[in-house]
């Protein structure tokens, strides 16, 4: 077996062994990552009316998580506080929406003279159609 004499360089090491006592890469935390995909996720979700139940339910865990991403941030070696950020604030706001927009559909179920209205367009529509 032979052994290369060429010279090494500080800081690096044949591909057959480690470095050590070379920088260290930082790592994105990943609660912060998929905080930031539950954020997208979950507002997509509440944007489109229909998935707003599922939407609101994303943001509770892009927030959850959100705040674990932040706090891992703050340890050496891990990063990802904007990213942890971004995916909070999106998932707060996904969470405010779907809460307002379940709100208005409660309200406008509750009132009475919306639902008759709505209830006779519908009829209207249903007449109007081909038969």
């Amino acid at each position: 077996m032979t052994t290369s004499k060429r010279p090494v360089r500080a800081g690096t090491a044949p591909p057959d062994q480690p470095v050590r006592g070379g920088p260290t890469e930082a790592k994105t935390s990943a609660a912060a990552t998929f905080a930031l995909v539950f954020g997208v996720a979950a507002l997509i979700s509440v944007l489109t009316a229909i998935l707003a139940s599922v939407g609101l339910v994303l943001g509770i865990i892009g927030i959850v998580l959100g705040v674990v991403g932040l706090r891992m941030a703050t340890r050496p070696g891990v990063t990802g506080r904007g990213v942890a950020i971004g995916g909070l604030v999106l998932s707060i706001l996904a969470v405010v929406l779907g809460l307002a927009l379940a709100a208005g559909v409660s309200t406008f179920i509750n009132n009475e003279g919306a639902v008759d209205r709505l209830e006779r367009q519908v009829s209207d529509l249903r007449d109007k159609l081909p038969r």
